[in-house]
């Protein structure tokens, strides 16, 4: 009878690896930034490659969005690029609702057809409401049928503090996100999307000779900053969700209810120098190497490695590195004996990692070789022998 097994054990890394790993990394800037709390009515830190959050305040409250709702527009539209219901040099009708919009634009003229390769580059760069009811309109036939799209998007990817009501976040009662949420939804942006997302850096866009600049400040410091939305409302005040990468890290900041667009820059800059410079990814364990054995049924040999495909990460503070790896339990679960015949690469096992302050991560596990079962006598045998103990 097959039963969960559970294979426990405490990881115990040396000084030695740390070194080794900090000595392949570039080095540590001199000053570092400490957390000494924000000004920001909301705000979350997080580290992409590992999942931690690395400071958060009051990120599970509902908040206005702003006009960083148009990062949800977006990726809706990258969806229905990437399953091809939609092509970049498909055309949209500008309807009187998208002209008649106020706030930040991109001068839609009524009437007029626009490609979406010009709609996505108005909302990415241009920030404007115009061009989301242009998108919202031409993939769903109405704002209010594209909001329910939003949703159910929103559900699918885990954001569970949020309800949009239209597609870039005009004032509307009951139209909210959370600052975990949004970080989310930075992360999908990124990672399902890496064709389209360099559209969020780009720092000007023309449209019919109307030139705009891109309203994240950071884009034009020398900070690793590649993305990716502003907002500002009366009721919100100023937000930005951004992305930035150095080494082989990418952080994402979330802040909002701000008193001004320089503030909103400063801080998020701060908070993103902080989580870069007082935090580092280290290695945990290697890719391809076993970290456990799997007991198996009746196979040719009595047990299976089991091993990550990728390497295996922790985010930890710097200052306490050696420590706070001590307190990391990593346990294997697995259901077992496993059945012959197992072929190298199956997924057989997970991973939990637990470390204090943090969710658990579970990291899928996978055979390291190949197991061929028993033949028929070999199984006989096998059974005599175990009945003989």
């Amino acid at each position: 009878m097959r039963s969960l097994f559970v294979s426990k054990f405490i990881i115990a890394l040396s000084i030695s690896l740390f070194a080794l790993h900090a000595a392949a990394q570039a080095p540590a800037p001199a000053a570092a930034a400490t957390d000494n709390g924000t000004n920001a009515q909301f705000a979350i830190v997080k580290d992409l490659t590992t999942g931690q959050v690395l400071f958060e305040k009051d990120s599970d409250k509902q908040m206005v969005p702003s006009s960083m709702t148009k990062m949800m527009t977006l990726y809706i539209t990258f969806e229905n690029l990437k399953n091809g219901k939609i092509k970049l040099t498909d055309t949209f009708p500008v309807s009187e609702k998208a002209w008649r919009i106020q706030g930040s634009k991109m001068f839609v003229e009524l009437g007029n057809k626009i490609s979406v390769d010009d709609l996505i580059h108005g909302v990415a760069v241009q920030s404007g409401n115009d061009a989301c009811v242009v998108l919202a309109e031409g993939i769903a036939a109405s704002e209010e049928a594209f909001a329910v799209m939003m949703n159910e998007t929103a559900k699918r990817l885990g954001m569970n503090e949020s309800h949009f009501r239209n597609s870039n976040g005009w004032p509307e009662e009951g139209h909210v996100v959370s600052a975990r949420d949004l970080a989310t939804l930075a992360q999908h942006i990124i990672q399902d999307f890496p064709e389209y997302y360099p559209l969020f850096s780009k720092t000007s866009f023309t449209y019919h000779g109307i030139s705009q600049g891109n309203r994240n400040l950071l884009l034009y410091k020398n900070i690793g900053v590649d993305g990716l939305k502003t907002g500002h409302t009366e009721a919100a005040g100023y937000g930005i969700t951004v992305s930035g990468k150095r080494g082989n890290r990418r952080l994402v900041v979330v802040v909002n209810g701000m008193k001004s667009e320089k503030a909103r820059a400063e801080e998020a800059s701060r908070l993103l120098e902080y989580g870069f410079n007082s935090f580092e990814n280290y290695q945990l364990f290697s890719k391809d190497v076993a970290l456990g054995q799997a007991n198996v049924w009746y196979g040719k040999k009595s047990t299976v490695g089991l091993a990550a495909k990728e390497e295996v990460t922790a985010t930890l503070p710097r200052a306490t590195a050696e420590q706070k790896v001590k307190e990391i339990k990593a346990t294997i679960h697995y259901e077992g004996p496993i059945k012959t015949p197992i072929q190298a690469g199956a997924k057989l096992a997970e991973l939990e990692l637990e470390m204090p302050g943090q969710p658990s991560r579970i990291i899928p596990l996978y055979a390291t070789e190949t197991v061929e079962p028993l033949t028929f006598t070999e199984r006989i045998l096998r059974s005599l022998h175990l009945m003989a103990k």
